[in-house]
C-alpha cells in the first residue's frame, strides 16, 4: 500500500498518540504505508459525527472520588451501585468488545443519570464514540430527519450511527408517550444493537413490568440479556444535594 497523499483528511489533524504525521498512517521501507493505531479512532469518531456525544455541563466534573458519587458510596443503599458502574468503568474495553451494558433503575433522584454519565465520560476520555441522549430528545431527533432536505441527515444514516458507536446512552426511557411508532423506533434500535453485540446504557424510573408496558416486552427482553441490571433505592438527593 502507498503512502497517503497529502489531500487524505486526517492530514489536518495531529496523531493523538505522536506515532503518525497526522495522516493515520505510517510511511515504511519503499514508500509502503501500514495503517497507524490512531486511524481506527479517528474513522469510529467520524461514524458517529451527527449524534450527541456532550457531556451535559452539571455532569462534567463527575467522578468516583468526588461528591455525589463519593458520597453515595459510603450509603448503604447505594454503595453497591458505585461499585457496580465502577467494575464497568475498570473493565471498559472488555464490556465495550462483548457488547455488555448497564441498566440502571429505582427511585427518581438517586444518582442514575450521574452514574451513567460518569460511564460515557470514562468512555469519550478513553477515545471510544458515544450517542448521549435522553429518550424524548432522542425521539425528537429520530422525526426530525424525517424533514430533511435531499442530501440531509436522513433516517437511515443517523439510525446506522446510533447503532455503530460504541456506547448508545439513553436516559429517562419509559419517559415518552407509549406509541406504535414508539415502540418500532425502540425496538429496532435496541435489537439492532443486540445483534451486534454494541453496548448500551440506560436510566430508568420503571420496574420490569411498567416498562414492558411502556417501550415492549420485545425491547427489555433484549436490554435484559445484554445490560447488567444495577438498581438504585433511597431518598431523593437532589433535595438539599447535588444528584
Amino acid at each position: 500500500m502507498r503512502a497517503i497523499a497529502r489531500s487524505e483528511p486526517f492530514r489536518e489533524q495531529a496523531c493523538p498518540l505522536a506515532v503518525c504525521d497526522g495522516s493515520g498512517w505510517i510511511l515504511g521501507p519503499e514508500d509502503v504505508a501500514r495503517p497507524c493505531e490512531c486511524r481506527e479512532q479517528r474513522l469510529r469518531r467520524g461514524r458517529s459525527r451527527g449524534v450527541s456525544s456532550v457531556i451535559p455541563p452539571r455532569y462534567r466534573g463527575v467522578s468516583f472520588d468526588r461528591p455525589p458519587v463519593s458520597d453515595m458510596a459510603r450509603d448503604l443503599e447505594l454503595k453497591s451501585a458505585v461499585s457496580y458502574v465502577r467494575a464497568f468503568v475498570d473493565e471498559m474495553d472488555e464490556r465495550l468488545e462483548s457488547g455488555r451494558g448497564l441498566w440502571l433503575f429505582g427511585d427518581t433522584g438517586t444518582g442514575k443519570t450521574t452514574l451513567a454519565m460518569l460511564v460515557s465520560k470514562a468512555v469519550l476520555e478513553a477515545g471510544r464514540t458515544v450517542a448521549i441522549y435522553s429518550l424524548p430528545k432522542l425521539l425528537a431527533r429520530i422525526r426530525r430527519t424525517y424533514d430533511s432536505e435531499p442530501g440531509g441527515d436522513s433516517y437511515l444514516s443517523f439510525f446506522e450511527r446510533l447503532t455503530s458507536v460504541d456506547l448508545l446512552h439513553i436516559d429517562d426511557l419509559g419517559a415518552e408517550k407509549r406509541s406504535d411508532w414508539v415502540l418500532e423506533q425502540l425496538y429496532a434500535l435496541i435489537n439492532e444493537r443486540y445483534e451486534t453485540r454494541r453496548s448500551v446504557i440506560i436510566t430508568t424510573n420503571l420496574p420490569h413490568g411498567e416498562l414492558e408496558e411502556q417501550i415492549g416486552s420485545r425491547t427489555v427482553s433484549r436490554l435484559t440479556q445484554i445490560c447488567d441490571e444495577v438498581a438504585l433505592f433511597g431518598d431523593d438527593r437532589r433535595f438539599g444535594k447535588v444528584a
